[in-house]
């Protein structure tokens, strides 16, 4: 089911799948069929409750070089319609857009992205929505649209401040200049860099592993925490914590915790249970 995707490959090692950007021989551009596939994907893996981790990879020499043109020129729009149509559907196409990159960030769980070469555009909206990042010692980041006449409007802006000091934010959206990989991880943008491509999937595939080996429902909770304390204040937080671990909280996976510990054994949890949407689904 996942060969079906032509802008993505799909590998599977335990606990973790690679979900790797397959047009390297064009910069990975995001064409009209990737905005549709990539959701689509993430909510695949999501849904079958097997994976815990997720690595969004890239092939070729730049991770990606951000929205192909084809998908400006086919947004449905139609010169002859009154502005006041044109107008809402452009703004229904970018909120369409915007769900692409939430997706990863909505997903239960985490999305680590390993990147290489140029991060441009586009692809600064959809690495901001991951969860940890990573890159090479080549790679470099740029929000292009500023270069191109026009606002980021996928995320970036909204998602990027709260990763990297504002100022710095505001430097690189108001200049478009090219953030290279080792101030990317000075400013906290990046959590490691690598020094060629290999060793970057490697070091990734390793932190992701660490990461599936722990109990499913209790990365799932850290992850939405995480996410909702970023968009509210501390005491709301706290209070949708306490609320999330009495509904949540699970002492069996404790249990399993203290018990391999003493047996100097490896923890066994249990995987996230399918969701296919709908209602009784996942009991």
């Amino acid at each position: 089911m996942f060969d079906e995707y032509s802008c993505f490959d799909v590998k599977f090692d335990g606990g973790v799948a690679t979900v790797t950007m397959s047009r390297g021989d064009q910069l990975n551009t995001m064409v009209p069929e990737f905005w549709d596939e990539l959701p689509a994907l993430i909510g695949e893996i999501d849904a079958a409750g097997e994976v815990r981790v997720v690595v969004l990879a890239s092939t070729g020499r730049h991770f990606s070089a951000g929205m192909d043109l084809a998908v400006f020129s086919g947004a449905g729009f139609k010169p002859d319609a009154p502005q006041s149509v044109i107008r809402s559907n452009m703004r229904a196409n970018v909120l369409h857009l915007q769900e692409t990159f939430s997706a990863l960030e909505k997903a239960r769980l985490p999305v680590l992205a390993a990147i290489q070469g140029g991060c441009i555009g586009g692809a600064v909206d959809m690495v901001t929505a991951c969860d940890l990042r990573y890159a090479t010692e080549d790679a470099f980041f740029c929000i292009q649209e500023i270069n191109i006449g026009m606002t980021a409007d996928v995320g970036t802006l909204q998602r990027l401040p709260g990763l990297i000091p504002e100022g710095i934010c505001r430097e690189l959206a108001y200049t478009g200049r090219r953030m290279p990989a080792d101030e990317a991880k000075s400013v906290g943008l990046v959590n490691e860099v690598f020094a060629d491509h290999q060793a970057l999937l490697e070091g990734v595939h390793t932190v992701a592993q660490t990461i599936a080996s722990k109990p499913p429902v209790a990365i799932q909770g850290t992850k939405v925490s995480l996410n909702y304390a970023r968009d509210h204040s501390t005491a709301d937080a706290l209070e949708h914590i306490a609320t999330w671990q009495a509904g949540m909280f699970q002492p069996s996976d404790m249990a399993e915790a203290f018990a391999a510990k003493a047996e100097d054994r490896d923890p066994e949890f249990d995987d996230l249970l399918p969701f296919r949407g709908g209602v009784g689904d996942g009991v």
